[in-house]
């Protein structure tokens, strides 16, 4: 095959594939380009509404949600929640103001809001207040 017969043939077949590309409305292209599938996580939309609807979290639903990885067993050094020999001393230290603080702004290990970077300062607060109950 010449050369010049097969470049008229790649010239034609790019020719048609443009102008079938330009055919195309807005409306088939995002027709064409749409998701095929959605997910769901079990539970999500529940959370999202008590979130939304329900106004601040109780500090014991901060702590279950949040909290409880590190606070429950003490990793790294973290407070245990109502274990008043962990939190005696900071609180001697820096009073709840000083560790709320720090909650909010990290400290050690502990990243700005510990795992609950979408809760209110309020909220964090009331953690911090549920974890030292009784001390």
């Amino acid at each position: 095959m010449k050369v010049k017969t097969w470049l008229t043939m790649m010239a034609t077949a790019l020719t048609v594939f443009a102008v079938q590309a330009q055919e195309m409305s807005d409306d088939a292209i995002a027709e064409r380009i749409k998701p095929v599938g959605e997910v769901h996580v079990s539970g999500a939309a529940a959370e999202g509404a008590a979130a939304g609807g329900g106004g601040a979290k109780s500090g014991e639903d901060v702590y279950n949600q949040a909290c409880v990885a590190c606070h429950g067993s003490g990793v790294l050094g973290a407070p245990k929640l109502h274990v008043a020999a962990d939190w005696q001393p900071r609180l001697d230290e820096r009073g709840l103001d000083g560790i709320w603080e720090n909650a909010l702004n990290g400290i050690n290990a502990m990243p700005p809001r510990g795992t609950c970077g979408a809760c209110s300062d309020e909220e964090i607060k009331a953690a911090i207040e549920y974890m030292i109950e009784g001390i």
